[in-house]
Formats: structure tokens, sequence, C-alpha cells
């Protein structure tokens, strides 16, 4: 029994970490690694009943040690995915998120390294766009208090506080940049549109996926952090 639950706690806990490791560096395609994702739940599931199963049948001999260690690793092999899948049903299975759905910022500089993405560059729109009002209200043009010269300084700080990469060649007061995701390394682009008004600045921000048909929210979270530093950026 022991060594079927160390078995089945570390096997399931590799086939839930290891698929984006091997997808970013390793070639391992994105349906080989969501399978993998899949099958550790049933593994890491079955390592925990039967680490269950053995605290209630063999109590005395338990190595505690090794056995919340075994623990540990099949929750990790659960809950990794299990988080995933609860955070699909809870947003719209979309891509491609802007704060202007009637005229998008359109991608230029970015649109070479997109070249075979599953992801078109071009923008749906109709029940992509219905689906994202409904979901993230919040995500709108802002205008800020500031002149397009201070707002376009702060945005390329912003983009280099978060870490995104830019690309050159953007059109006349837009940035581009690509942001790279931890885990399964995924390249997710965004365009920064600044558009003067008096002495003040329309800010729009669009950011897509490269590939996947859901996003799990990530898009929306990134414009949202964006606005957060930019407006941090502006107050220094």
């Amino acid at each position: 029994m022991k060594v079927i639950i160390a078995l089945a706690s570390i096997v399931g806990f590799l086939m839930v970490v290891l698929p984006g490791p091997l997808y970013q560096f390793a070639g391992v395609s994105l349906g080989t690694a969501f399978t993998s994702l899949r099958f550790g739940v049933y593994v890491g599931g079955a390592a925990l009943i039967l680490i269950v199963l053995n605290v209630l049948l063999n109590r005395k001999n338990i190595q505690w040690g090794s056995t919340l260690v075994y623990a540990v690793l099949a929750l990790v092999a659960v809950a990794m995915p299990v988080s995933m899948m609860s955070k699909a049903s809870t947003v719209p299975p979309i891509h491609d998120i802007t704060t202007d759905v009637t005229n998008p910022p359109a991608f230029v500089a970015v649109a070479p390294l997109r070249e075979g993405a599953p992801n078109p560059i071009t923008y749906e729109g109709g029940e992509v766009t219905k689906q994202q009002l409904e979901a993230y209200p919040e995500i709108k043009t802002q205008l800020l208090p500031q002149n397009l010269e201070a707002v376009l300084s702060a945005a390329e700080n912003a983009i280099v506080a978060l870490g995104w990469e830019r690309a050159q060649g953007a059109l006349p007061n837009t940035l581009e940049a690509t942001d790279t995701t931890l885990w399964f390394g995924f390249k997710d682009d965004v365009v920064i549109r600044l558009t003067p008004k008096n002495n003040n600045t329309l800010v729009d921000v669009r950011s897509k996926s490269r590939v996947g048909k859901s996003d799990l929210g990530k898009n929306a979270q990134r414009i949202n952090a964006f606005f957060d530093e930019l407006r941090k950026q502006l107050s220094n």
C-alpha cells in the first residue's frame, strides 16, 4: 500500500506540474499537455483515496511525515486542474478583450509574431463583444487628466514594470507588447492606444491570446493590472 500511495502521489503530481514546462520548452503539444492534466487529476484523486483508506485501516503503523508529503503532492495534483476548470466555468470562453468594442485598437507591430497562431489577429465582435460586456463591464476606455506625453511615458514605464516585452513599429501614440505566462509560457499580445482629448488623454487597451478558446479571464485581469500600474506610474 505504501509503495502504491507513493507512486500514485508522485506520478499524479508530475502529470499536473510538468505539462506546462514540457509544452513551453520541450515542444509537447497543447492537446497532450491538457490530457496529462486531466489524467493527473484522476491519479491524484486515487492517491488521496488510498491515503485516507490507509489512515483508517492502518493507523498504528502510519509514517505521518511521508504520508503528509504524499497527501500534499496528491492535493496539488487535484487542486490545480480543478481550480482551472472552476475558473473556466465562471468566465466566458473568449480570448480577445478590449476597452473599445466598437473600434478596438489594432495590432500592427506584433502582427508578424502572430503568423500561424491559432487565434487570428482580427477582432471577431458579435457574440464575443456581447459576452465581454456581460462578464467584464468594468473594461472600458479610461479618461486620464494628464496630457498625452505624460501618459505615453507612464505607459512605457508600466510595460517595463509589468515585465512585458515591447514590440517596435506600432502606430503613432500606440504601444504594443507581449506578455508571457509563467506556467505554460502562453504568448498574449497587448496594444495600448492613446488619444488626446483637450489636455486629457483617452486610453484604450486590447489584450488577445495567441492560442486557446478561453483565456480563463487572464486578458481582462491583464488590462486591469495595466491600468493600476499606469495610475501608479502617473502618481510618481
